[in-house]
């Protein structure tokens, strides 16, 4: 067993999220086999004089993620790589800086958000 330790301060600068902060998107995601689709969270940085500089604007790719929709493992020849069995909507996880293949998807209510297609393998840690 493996594990990691991360830095309080390090995920200070990420929100709690809850199921009611999942958006609702205008298309219904079903990943295939072992693919999980994770939502990349916005990463802010307040600087002292109280200005908030959001992670767009730094360059940086956030790293940790909600879990939107889990494929259910079908086609793979080992039951471990079933991420049903390890992940739920809602999860929050860890993932490597450029993993993954990134999508933008439309919400109900017409903002774009940035959806991460991820292998099993890609998934570092999930933070409880």
């Amino acid at each position: 067993m493996c594990v990691i330790a991360i830095d309080a301060q390090i995920l200070s600068h990420f929100p709690k999220n809850s199921m009611a902060d999942i958006p609702q998107f205008t298309v219904t995601i079903s990943p295939f086999g072992d693919h999980i689709a994770v939502m990349p969270e916005e990463m802010e940085t307040m600087t002292a004089s109280g200005i908030v500089i959001p992670d767009t604007a730094k360059g940086d790719k956030s790293t940790v993620g909600v879990v939107i929709a889990v494929g259910n493992g079908e086609g793979q020849d080992e039951d471990e790589k079933n991420p049903s069995k390890y992940f739920t909507v809602g999860d929050k996880v860890v993932f490597g800086k450029y993993a993954g293949e990134d999508i933008e998807l439309t919400t109900k209510e017409g903002k774009k958000k940035e959806v991460k297609f991820l292998s099993m393998d890609s998934i570092r840690a999930k933070i409880s």
